[in-house]
């Protein structure tokens, strides 16, 4: 097997992919950092490799061929797959920072106030938060974990679920003593109403056909400052409760009606199945799942059905 190995043209490979990709000879040999006649020079020998043609130059195009065609999904297969297995190795020793990516709201509003308890519990671990609304590639990046809110599970990797979450309106105690609470209304349109773009007014409450609520005074697309904002006083907003859980509890919003309505999303914990037996994961996917367990429900709600998740794994005991 070592032989077969051994004849497989791989730099041609790796070429062609970024050929291929580029349909440019010049943009691949610059992403590769060589010149245009090396590059030429290996795709001409991992075609003599394969005695067909993978692209067809035409004037100053160039194109696939179907032969080429063919091949290129197989080859950027076996590279994400290489390139995987080393990101895992290389990530793979016990110590070192845990690169972690999630949504700005969450992190600001749920993780950054429980941060404290973490590096109590493991004073020895380096946590580097990523905050991104893309969906991170653990193949093409140096991230051990995620956490998305989402409707998972995610394909590929190990899912596991956190905490879900419900909508509710808030405000501040001061602003409910001026107008009430939004059950003693029927109609909105006359009170002043934060409007979030990730958290609309139509996903806490289903609006009749036609209804339009002016947004007075503001609209804003960053959850975590839609809360800053009722905090402040400027309107009843609409959020999830994860991030409005501890202004609530410390008094600076209250719910502002008794209508609490179930997301159809939860928060996940993610990673490459090969990271839940890294140490520094594991560790952090123990606290996680010690705080979600911990985290109170809205009054009067329950935990309700989940989606499936990655089935469990039973970690081996240290010897």
């Amino acid at each position: 097997m070592s032989s077969a190995y051994g004849r497989l043209p791989l730099n041609a490979l790796r070429v062609f992919e970024a050929v291929a990709t580029r349909l440019s000879f010049s943009e691949a040999a610059e992403a590769l950092s060589v010149t245009p006649a090396a590059v030429s020079q290996q795709v001409k020998a991992l075609e003599d490799y394969l005695q067909v043609p993978l692209l067809r130059r035409t004037g100053r195009s160039i194109e696939l061929t179907p032969e080429g065609a063919r091949l290129l999904p197989g080859v950027r297969q076996g590279l994400d797959v290489m390139l995987a297995s080393l990101g895992e190795l290389r990530q793979s020793k016990s110590t070192g920072v845990v690169h972690v990516s999630t949504l700005s709201s969450t992190l600001q509003k749920w993780l950054a106030p429980r941060l404290a308890r973490l590096h109590e519990a493991h004073p020895d671990l380096q946590v580097e938060w990523h905050t991104a609304r893309e969906v991170i590639d653990f193949a093409r990046s140096d991230f051990h974990a995620a956490i998305r809110f989402g409707a998972g599970p995610y394909k590929g990797l190990h899912t596991e679920r956190l905490i879900g979450d419900w909508f509710v309106a808030v405000a501040t105690p001061e602003l409910i003593k001026r107008h009430g609470l939004l059950d003693d209304y029927e109609d909105f349109s006359g009170l002043p109403l934060v409007h979030a773009t990730d958290e609309p007014w139509s996903r806490w409450q289903r609006l009749p056909e036609g209804t339009v609520w002016t947004a007075r005074p503001a609209t804003i697309d960053d959850s975590a400052t839609v809360l800053v904002a009722a905090s402040e006083g400027l309107g009843y907003a609409v959020t999830r409760w994860s991030l409005a859980a501890q202004d609530i509890e410390r008094g600076r919003l209250v719910l502002a009606s008794a209508h609490i309505r179930p997301s159809k999303w939860w928060h996940w914990f993610v990673c490459p199945e090969a990271y839940l037996n890294v140490p520094k994961v594991a560790a952090l996917r123990d606290w996680l799942r010690a705080e979600a367990d911990a985290f109170p429900l809205p009054p009067g709600q329950s935990p309700g059905p989940a989606p499936p998740a990655s089935p469990r794994k039973r970690r081996k005991p240290k010897r």
